[in-house]
């Protein structure tokens, strides 16, 4: 059985910086695990060469703001525009995940994940929950109590330099987790 590289895409959309930040950390997260690459996707201009590298991918994170209640107008784009990877399969038994941020506490952040879960199962991707207690700090993992996937609180009236630490620490920690189970998934599949 021969190692394998493992490649995990954050595939994401942001407004302002601030889900900007919350993608690098979790690809920060997922390249800090041996054997795998990770590598940024900003959802701004999807070419070719972006889908090929989605395709080419073991894991997908999406990622975008909460507006108004849901993912940005841009992610939802994306997602639409997906629908021939659906209607081929080309995505089923990925590893999939996702985070979200917005300027508000709730922000109704849980129903962008729900969205993303749902994209996700439709192209019958695994999709990889975060596995962290709630915090009982403003300077703990999972500060905000959600287990679909990471979320991220910045007030609208602060730059993405304002994000809280423990936000970002959280989608390093669901990058990690998603590139783990990529990797039990390859293994896995080498050994049979």
């Amino acid at each position: 059985m021969t190692a394998k590289t493992v490649s995990v895409v954050v595939a994401f959309h942001s407004g302002f910086g601030h889900t900007t930040r919350m993608a690098e950390a979790t690809c920060d997260g997922a390249a800090s695990v041996d054997g795998v690459v990770a590598e940024l996707l900003a959802l701004d201009e999807l070419t070719d060469d972006a889908w090929a590298r989605l395709d080419a991918a073991d894991a997908i994170v999406f990622g975008s703001p909460t507006y108004m209640g849901s993912a940005s107008p841009e992610f939802h784009a994306f997602a639409h525009a997906s629908s021939k990877r659906w209607f081929a399969q080309v995505w089923k038994d990925k590893v999939a995940a996702g985070f979200t941020t917005s300027g508000s506490m709730s922000g109704d952040k849980l129903n962008t994940l729900q969205y993303f879960a749902i994209l996700a199962a439709q192209h019958g991707m695994h999709w990889v929950n975060l596995d962290l207690l709630p915090g009982k700090t403003e300077s703990e993992l999972n500060r905000l109590g959600g287990w679909l996937g990471a979320m991220g609180r910045c007030p609208t009236d602060q730059g993405p330099e304002a994000m809280n630490e423990a936000d970002l620490l959280t989608a390093a920690h669901l990058g990690r987790r998603v590139a783990d189970h990529a990797l039990l998934l390859s293994r896995a599949r080498l050994s049979i």
